[in-house]
């Protein structure tokens, strides 16, 4: 799921619609020779087991039949690459009242935080009312996605027997128990997002060669749901004391809590490194920007990050960058704001939002070159605009007339212009410094 669906409209009357009909829809052709299932089944890959988180803070709500009465399960993935489970997890919380869905899925976790016998909202007012719905870390190997599936698959099937439903893809008539938030866009409406399309595609042929489908998803649910066997007992989520049959799908309770349905996941806010920038740093809005979501604070980086509207932008539109922030696993973020004003509202964006200027290095250099005697030129300690971003750190008249032996050298592109840059040492530190003020 890109974004969230926060408009809810509660107090639906119950209907008397019945469960749709059990067929399998769609062409077979469409999910054979998955090689994610395959290797899957090679590997005999085994899901994570289901911890109860439950929290009471989530809102409880009938689904359109009832209490206790969902028709289906909804899929969705998260489209952040830069999260994890329990950072995804904390901001839901922080945020239910936009949306939140009942349970989260990664590698090697599937976590149920809201009860499954309320509706949730995260896919528009006609989903919401009609289906049980979980997210997809993104997650970032070949093995990891695997798992990621598999977990997803079982975790379908699983609440397919729990509530007494039949596998059957909704993808080809709008017709079934199995919905992407694709699916659920196109016959149901109230949201436009077709996730998790895009992610099972890309993270299939990035690591097996193969774009990956919601009809090979499907496959691997009805193979969990066999295997599963049995007939499901939809008791699980409540505070019954009854023991599932030996046949019906378990879920493992976080215990680590005196209190009963109350939530013992801790959020673990990722480690960011920040580097201040200055002097007119700027880049442009991607193309694609809009696939990345703004907030107040890195995402992810503590308990108060909000997501924040991008405001009037658009591709190609200009930012102006004052702060980079690195997150502990690699990935970086930038601090932006539409006007050089420094009281302009900032935006903190993951890195590829942003069209970076591209920068050409050779080091190892030794060429004497002289500062121009009537240069003013700052002196910075990175490129101007780089990824890196950069500060004034100092001026190029200090060594007005003097030979400096330059030792690295970059060519910057950026917006159609060439620049060309130069490193040298002097009072025992290292600046960058535009070819003009060189000679």
């Amino acid at each position: 799921m890109k974004t969230w669906q926060a408009n809810l409209l509660l107090g639906m009357a119950a209907t008397t619609i019945g469960l749709v009909a059990t067929n399998t829809h769609g062409p077979s052709a469409q999910a054979a020779d998955s090689v994610v299932n395959t290797y899957i089944n090679n590997n005999h890959l085994q899901p994570a087991s289901i911890t109860s988180s439950i929290w009471n803070g989530f809102p409880k709500n009938a689904y359109r039949n009832g209490v206790g009465k969902p028709e289906g399960v909804a899929v969705h993935e998260t489209a952040n690459p830069n999260s994890t489970i329990y950072n995804e997890i904390a901001y839901m919380k922080n945020n239910y009242q936009n949306a939140f869905v009942h349970t989260f899925i990664d590698a090697g976790k599937i976590i149920n935080i809201a009860n499954t016998n309320y509706l949730a909202w995260g896919s528009g007012y006609y989903g919401n009312q009609r289906f049980v719905q979980f997210e997809q870390v993104e997650v970032h190997s070949k093995a990891a996605f695997a798992s990621e599936v598999n977990n997803a698959a079982y975790y379908t099937a699983y609440i397919l027997k729990q509530y007494n439903l039949q596998p059957d893809d909704a993808a080809y008539d709008g017709k079934g128990t199995v919905w992407s938030h694709g699916a659920i866009s196109t016959y149901l409406g109230g949201t436009d997002h077709t996730d998790p399309k895009t992610y099972y595609a890309n993270a299939g042929k990035t690591y097996f060669g193969q774009a990956y489908t919601f009809a090979m998803f499907y496959q691997l649910v009805k193979q969990q749901y066999d295997a599963l066997g049995g007939t499901a007992n939809a008791t699980t989520n409540t505070s019954s004391s009854s023991a599932a049959s030996s046949s019906t799908p378990t879920a493992t309770t976080d215990t680590s809590s005196s209190t009963t349905a109350t939530t013992s996941v801790k959020p673990q806010f990722a480690k960011v490194s920040y580097y201040k920038a200055n002097g007119g740093n700027w880049a442009n809005l991607s193309a694609n920007y809009r696939k990345y979501r703004a907030y107040n604070h890195v995402k992810g980086s503590q308990a108060n990050v909000k997501q924040l509207g991008w405001g009037y932008a658009y591709t190609g539109r200009k930012v102006y960058i004052d702060m980079r922030g690195v997150k502990a696993g690699g990935s970086t973020w930038y601090r932006i704001r539409y006007s050089k004003a420094t009281n302009a509202k900032r935006y903190w964006v993951y890195g590829k939002a942003l069209s970076l200027a591209k920068i050409s290095y050779t080091t190892s250099l030794s060429q004497n070159m002289t500062v121009k005697s009537t240069t003013k030129t700052p002196l910075r300690n990175h490129v101007l605009s780089s990824p890196y971003l950069s500060k004034n750190t100092g001026s190029a008249a200090d060594f007005a007339g003097q030979t400096v032996t330059v030792n690295a050298k970059a060519v910057k592109v950026q917006a159609g212009k060439t620049t060309t840059w130069y490193r040298f040492k002097g009072n025992q530190k290292s600046y960058w410094v535009v070819q003009s003020a060189l000679q």
